[in-house]
């Protein structure tokens, strides 16, 4: 449609920082990277990130994606996504001979130590996250035996542990800040003991998005988020704004997923992403905008983020030659699948 003119009440609100943390940076370049050294196929447990539009551009690229390790035919490449997996992932690979590469975010990798290292101590480990999350899972397999999820404040009453003096609290790190401690709260008061990690679980991505929508959701009538409906971090950022003050406040893939109506009665837009959202789908939301009278753009700033991590070390090694190496010390490719050349 033709661009309408900027109409002098209406504004856009634009949060900073939004969009990719270095977590999946990481993990995305990881892809591309793998895909460039060794050519495809180079297949990834799960998706590598919660973004659609993420796994569909690697795909395109020649990524494989796959919900269990058994899918990848041996002699081949697969890498673990930055939502972490168990240690049993890692063996299941050993077993089908193939060669990894782990994007696990570093932020979860901490986590992940934290609780080996609680369990070894003997503490009963009371991981507050989202049932069914992959990140919850492969923290979970770090030490079944010694944690328990705590999926949010009403899931505390029917906590029980063995020893009320040894009893520590970890999280999935892309909770809502607020919910978080919420949660903690009713914690303590049922263990006056409760032991805190030793720094905060919830990575510092997910805490400055949330800040940025807290002061942005005070002062807009319609908060848009961008992200896709698996990602916990772009979900809780929907949750943020409304409690804010937002009047109403969306999730979305892409910007023609956004309903003409909800700009009813409206003048002031937020405008946000999740952490494993690329910066092109924010610009397309505030074209799509544009064209509605939504010219003017302020951005409301909560943080410098300037975090950045190193590639996984994988990627410093011949890893075709490393698969076809296990399958030829093991006998051959197995299950009647060709190793990849």
């Amino acid at each position: 449609m033709d661009r309408m003119t900027a109409s002098p009440g209406r504004r856009v609100l634009l949060a900073a920082p939004r969009g990719y943390c270095a977590g999946v940076d990481r993990a995305v370049i990881a892809v591309e990277k793998a895909l460039e050294q060794y050519g495809p196929p180079v297949y990834v447990r799960h998706e590598i990130v919660h973004n659609k539009y993420v796994v569909q551009t690697l795909e395109k690229k020649g990524a494989i994606f796959v919900e269990r390790t058994e899918e990848v035919p041996p002699g081949n490449i697969v890498m673990f996504s930055a939502h972490g997996v168990a240690p049993v992932v890692h063996e299941e690979a050993r077993r089908g001979r193939l060669a990894t590469i782990d994007a696990t975010c570093p932020l979860v990798t901490k986590v992940h130590k934290e609780a080996v290292r609680f369990a070894k101590e003997d503490y009963d480990i009371l991981l507050i996250g989202h049932e069914g999350h992959e990140e919850v899972i492969g923290t979970s397999g770090e030490a079944p035996e010694h944690i328990q999820l705590v999926d949010g404040p009403g899931d505390v009453e029917k906590v029980e542990v063995r020893d009320p003096n040894k009893v520590v609290w970890l999280s999935q790190t892309t909770l809502s800040v607020d919910e978080t401690m919420e949660t903690v709260d009713a914690l303590k008061e049922k263990f006056p003991q409760l032991v805190s990690p030793p720094s905060d679980d919830i990575c510092y991505a997910t805490q400055n998005r949330q800040l940025a929508v807290k002061q942005m959701g005070a002062q807009a009538d319609l908060v848009i988020v961008v992200g896709s409906r698996n990602s916990s971090n772009s979900k809780r950022l929907v949750e943020v704004a409304k409690l804010a003050g937002a009047r109403e406040a969306y999730l979305v893939d892409f910007a023609d997923e956004i309903d003409e109506a909800w700009l009813e009665g409206v003048t002031t837009v937020g405008v946000t992403s999740g952490a494993s959202v690329p910066e092109v789908l924010v610009e397309q939301v505030l074209e799509w905008l544009a064209q509605r009278g939504f010219e003017d753009v302020e951005i409301v700033k909560a943080a410098e983020e300037s975090i950045t991590f190193s590639l996984p070390k994988e990627l410093r090694r011949d890893l075709r030659e490393e698969a076809a190496a296990l399958v030829a010390e093991r006998g051959g490719a197995g299950s009647g699948e060709p190793a990849a050349e």
